[in-house]
């Protein structure tokens, strides 16, 4: 399987800048994964598709404030650093730019000394161990002096964090959002409720290699990035009787598909639990316990376009993806949505 072989021509103007004012109102192309037919719809619309019986999975992870601007405390020297991964309290995992000012051994002070780092290891792909010190609640710190770590195909600024969040975002801890969740607003998820289906939370931290380009020609070479994941019992035991039911497993984006796939099991239940995956789905893959899939439009030559090619078949995907071009959908984080059912 050739990675040239998910390669679509997108132009530039299509990819989303800004987020839309209300966020039920993207667009909602609607592909048939039996038969490649395809609906456009506005993304409130999802609520006639969706059916009693059932469940509707949402990652709850929350995107934390991870770009960091220093400098050098000998130097002066400007440095941005990207909080990847917590491994111990104070000890990040870290992309750091430009990294040949980040050798083991050097300062960085961030906030005018608030909060100070040093680079104590170099790890896989370049990135960098940093030990934090400060003086009161490092979340609180981060808050104060962090960005929002935006894709590197969104250049403007955005005026307000909160709408790289889900409205139902909870646990700290991912360095980019679950972006199939920007879609749905509370009010929107109270009418899905009313009307008989489900909403089970997993929890998974998105890290920045959902965004890594696939660098190998043959994509089983591929090696995925891992990521960590949350399922409690009571969610698990929702998804597991909407399923035993007849119900639909409907996930809200790859994180959650991820998230599921990882922690069920070859016979279709899924086990609650926590730990680390680094799954990766392509075609000819068999879902376990997914059925349909909530997502956004992704880049090419992409894991996610992968992914979705898993369900609806790489034929369906691309002919979808030319249509939505032609009809000048929104692309990437701040998109449109595509519901795969």
């Amino acid at each position: 399987m050739n990675v040239k072989d998910f390669y679509f021509d997108l132009p530039e103007e299509l990819i989303a800048q800004d987020p839309l004012e209300d966020r039920s109102s993207s667009r909602l192309l609607v592909l048939d994964k039996h038969t490649g037919e395809v609906e456009h719809k506005v993304f409130r619309d999802i609520l006639s598709y969706l059916k009693k019986g059932d469940c509707l999975v949402i990652n709850d992870t929350k995107v934390i404030p991870a770009r960091l601007f220093g400098t050098k405390t000998d130097t002066e020297a400007k440095i941005e650093v990207l909080l990847l991964k917590r491994k111990e309290k104070d000890i990040w995992e870290v992309l750091v730019k430009p990294g040949k000012k980040a050798r083991p051994g050097a300062e960085i002070s961030f906030g005018g000394g608030l909060l100070k780092g040093k680079i104590i290891d170099v790890v896989d792909e370049g990135n960098r161990l940093i030990q934090f010190s400060y003086e009161g609640i490092f979340e609180e710190i981060l808050d104060q002096l962090g960005q929002m770590p935006l894709p590197p195909y969104i250049t403007h600024q955005l005026q307000d964090k909160n709408r790289y969040q889900t409205v139902y975002a909870k646990h700290d801890g991912s360095a980019a959002a679950p972006t199939a969740g920007l879609h749905f607003t509370k009010e929107l998820l109270q009418q899905i409720k009313e009307k008989g289906v489900e909403i089970a939370h997993v929890t998974l931290h998105v890290g920045l290699g959902t965004f890594r380009p696939v660098k190998v020609e043959n994509v089983l070479d591929h090696h995925m990035h891992s990521e960590f994941y949350m399922v409690e019992e009571s969610e698990a035991e929702k998804i597991n009787s909407a399923k035993k039911q007849g119900g639909r497993v409907i996930c809200v984006g790859t994180t959650s598909c991820r998230t599921l796939e990882s922690a069920a099991g070859e016979d279709g239940v899924l086990k609650p639990g926590s730990g680390w995956t680094d799954i990766f789905i392509y075609p000819g893959y068999k879902f376990k316990i997914l059925d349909a899939l909530i997502t956004n439009f992704h880049l090419p030559e992409s894991t996610l376009v992968m992914l979705v090619s898993a369900l609806a078949g790489r034929d369906y995907v691309l002919s979808a993806y030319e249509k939505a071009i032609q009809e000048k959908y929104r692309f990437f984080s701040f998109g449109d949505a595509m519901f795969i059912q």
